[in-house]
């Protein structure tokens, strides 16, 4: 079995490549860090995937950022920034739908496969109580719809193909070190091991959908 995981070298895709070699499946990563795939770069996507020629059964995307490295998540309206929210959509929302352009010809026609993607809770509208973070809130929501949209047109070529947005919990990673303590956290192993689960025993059926870590559908 054959995997491509987008976001190696983050707390998340580092535990899922982890995960997927103990399970003994051919793993191929690509990060920025080590391969310079910049996925808010349509150009540096499209170099990386065009190297790909052979189909895999799995591909994983652990890619996201709560806010620029320079700031933090908007507390309220006031604080948005028009190019804080620009960099936050382009590689939380853009980047994942530039990745997507390679999917039907990444992904085998005649036997299962499946596209895992990791969005969050907070973007669900439906369950939006508290208000703030906009910008990311926005582009998980944006994400969602891509997904939802990406799932619909791989379900035409490639039937028994599976297409989720994933919230993985509060995991234990750099990206969450700022707000420890809030909720309940799960070390990035077991997280990978809930969402490598879920997305095994999603069926063509509920592909499109938006699913949490112990594999319950969360409200768009």
């Amino acid at each position: 079995m054959r995997a491509l995981v987008i976001g190696a070298t983050g707390g998340i895709g580092s535990a899922i490549c982890n995960v997927l070699e103990q399970d003994k499946w051919n793993v191929t990563t690509l990060s920025r860090s080590v391969d310079g795939f910049d996925v808010g770069n349509a150009a540096s996507v499209d170099r990386s995937l065009d190297l790909l020629t052979e189909p895999f059964d799995l591909i994983f995307v652990a890619l996201g950022i709560l806010a620029p490295l320079w700031g933090a998540p908007e507390k309220n309206l006031a604080g948005i920034k028009a190019d804080d929210m620009a960099r936050v959509l382009s590689v939380n929302t853009i980047g994942p739908a530039l990745i997507l352009r390679h999917a039907a010809r990444l992904l085998p026609r005649d036997r299962p496969c499946a596209i895992g993607i990791l969005s969050a809770r907070v973007g669900s509208i439906g369950d939006n109580s508290l208000g703030g973070w906009h910008s990311y809130r926005a582009s998980k929501a944006a994400l969602n719809q891509i997904i939802r949209g990406a799932a619909i047109e791989l379900s035409r070529t490639h039937a028994q193909s599976v297409c989720a947005a994933l919230h993985p919990g509060t995991v234990e990673t750099s990206f969450t070190a700022n707000y420890a303590g809030r909720h309940p956290m799960v070390p990035p192993q077991d997280a990978a091991r809930n969402l490598l689960s879920v997305l095994h025993d999603l069926t063509p059926a509920q592909s499109g959908g938006f699913y949490d870590y112990a594999g319950q559908e969360i409200a768009w």
